[in-house]
């Protein structure tokens, strides 16, 4: 039996910089939904990348982690999320 999972994704604007936070049951899916503009809060920040992502067994658990991501609580840890994306991305690049 196949188990659902349910994923918290973080994206970049390449276009402005900003961040979105969501949760998504098929995150390919929900990729390519934001990379052709159907998604309200992203259609004008296009080009997107992913720059995080965290697998959940349960919709309730990653429905409470990006709620705790979008939080002045989890503001930190979304920040700390992010810098260490970025990091990997510079230690590739060499």
């Amino acid at each position: 039996m196949v188990r659902a999972t349910y994923t918290v994704y973080i994206l970049r604007s390449k276009r402005d910089g900003k961040f979105y936070t969501g949760y998504s049951g098929d995150l390919d899916l929900r990729l390519r939904e934001h990379g052709a503009g159907k998604v309200k809060s992203t259609k004008n920040r296009r080009p997107l990348e992913l720059v995080f992502e965290k697998e959940f067994e349960t919709r309730a658990k990653a429905c409470n982690f990006e709620r705790y991501l979008k939080s002045p609580e989890g503001g930190p840890r979304k920040n700390e999320l992010v810098r260490q994306y970025r990091l990997l991305l510079t230690r590739n690049e060499r």
